[in-house]
């Protein structure tokens, strides 16, 4: 038991130790994008780890993962709708309880959804940072605006990568919101319960698609998703009359 602790919080401190040593030598130029995909390119460079073993190879050479990171087009939720979904951990669903007790069961967030995809890593001359350098300047030449490069540690790369992608997040947060509100997404909608107006008119067209011949189930879940089946109930079991 003590030995299991021990480690783990060996571990832990491993990855503090890695997220404190990451730093991104190029940054985005853009903002992620409100209404549709972004695709970032990634170049991660690293100190081969076995230069902890041949300290003959330290500084001479550096390990460059390339890869893209697809962030899926922001969708809107609120605690109610958060806690319907599956994978998170019971600490999770009461912070998101909390939530809704403070701020509202409809009070509006973004959640933002990301997919890793690696190309391949290769192993280049250089010291690790003016690796970095080198390849940060190539894509300005390119005028690649959606790409980082960033300089982490070589067992924990993915860590740097995470640490990456919630800076960047959270410097588009404000930008994204502030485009959802000024397109009116974000307003209540009183008639559907509250919820904002963007999730009211997603619910429409479920109910058109259900009247189309579209499975009812899934209009269904959708509203217990959102909380509000008994502002929409009537009209919903039109469908079976």
């Amino acid at each position: 038991m003590i030995s299991g602790l021990v480690k783990l919080m060996s571990r832990y401190e491993d990855v503090s130790k890695a997220i404190e040593q990451t730093f991104v030598a190029k940054f985005p130029k853009q903002n992620l994008a409100t209404f549709g995909i972004t695709v970032i390119d990634y170049f991660i460079v690293t100190e081969p780890i076995y230069t902890a073993f041949d300290s003959t190879k330290k500084d001479l050479e550096a390990v460059v993962r390339k890869g893209k990171v697809v962030a899926g087009k922001p969708t809107l939720i609120t605690p109610t709708y958060a806690l319907h979904l599956q994978g998170f951990s019971d600490d999770a669903y009461d912070y998101m309880r909390n939530i809704s007790r403070i701020y509202g069961p409809n009070s509006p967030a973004i959640m933002y959804e990301y997919e890793n995809k690696s190309i391949g890593l290769e192993i280049v001359s250089g010291i690790a940072s003016e690796v970095a350098n080198r390849i940060s300047n190539d894509l300005e030449n390119q005028k690649n605006d959606l790409s980082v490069v960033i300089v982490g540690i070589d067992e924990f790369w993915d860590v740097s990568l995470m640490k990456f992608i919630y800076e960047f997040t959270a410097s588009s947060i404000e930008y994204n919101a502030r485009e959802m509100r000024d397109k009116g997404l974000l307003e209540p909608q009183i008639g559907a319960g509250g919820i904002p107006r963007v999730a009211a008119d997603q619910i429409e067209e479920m109910f058109k698609s259900v009247e189309n011949g579209g499975n009812p189930e899934i209009l269904k879940i959708e509203l217990d998703k959102w909380g509000v089946y008994k502002f929409y109930e009537d009209r919903f079991l039109r469908f079976f009359k």
